[in-house]
């Protein structure tokens, strides 16, 4: 018989928002700051479309590609989780991102990989999201090379992304700023208030599995 994988009760929380919003930078410099109570969850399309993974804007292709993204997310989590089960996970992009890429309604996105979004949203404990800069008209050009969204695409999926995951009941929006330093102040500032609450008492803990 096959023994049944648990995952296990780590912390995690989301690091997302629009192309270009400052999210990675944020969360690496919490890292480095922080130190050994952190460990970041790498994004998954990024890993992927780095390796060699196809990108292509046909439809089909990008349902495989996200539906391959969803699954190596959830498992780079998972694995991390099981690395490091008393560090807070901090998960540059999470599961449900995908919906906002895929070229459908988000349902659609759901039902394909086998879940819900209720069910995607109780698996993180928080969500920090980092509005683009492309929402201000500024330029979202950066240090990620496989980006490719114009900024006219970058808002719209901004918008996409903000309507999937505000629904979690704990959310934190940091918008955007002409400032990128004052913007990613205050996003360390949240990150750092967040981490110190939902590990002072993991009990307290407003998920619900």
């Amino acid at each position: 018989m096959k023994k049944k994988l648990h995952r296990s009760d780590c912390c995690r929380i989301v690091v997302t928002g629009g192309p270009g919003g400052g999210k990675t930078t944020a969360a690496d410099l919490f890292r480095r700051e922080i130190g050994d109570r952190v460990v970041i969850v790498p994004e998954a399309a990024t890993i992927l479309f780095q390796g060699g993974f196809p990108r292509s804007p046909k439809p089909l292709a990008q349902r495989f590609a996200q539906t391959a993204i969803f699954h190596v997310q959830r498992h780079l989590e998972d694995v991390q989780a099981a690395l490091y089960p008393d560090r807070t996970l901090l998960c540059d992009r999470g599961t449900i991102d995908g919906a906002a890429y895929w070229p459908g309604e988000p349902g659609d996105y759901f039902a394909a990989i086998g879940t819900t979004h209720e069910a995607e949203l109780r698996r993180y404990d928080a969500v920090i999201f980092f509005e683009s800069a492309a929402v201000g008209g500024s330029s979202i050009e950066g240090g990620n090379p496989v980006r490719n969204e114009s900024i006219e695409e970058a808002v719209v999926l901004d918008a996409k992304l903000r309507r999937l995951w505000a629904p979690h009941p704990q959310f934190v929006l940091v918008s955007h700023n002409p400032s990128f330093f004052k913007k990613i102040s205050f996003g360390l500032a949240a990150l750092e208030s967040m981490v110190a609450r939902l590990t002072a008492s993991p009990a307290k803990r407003k998920r619900t599995r």
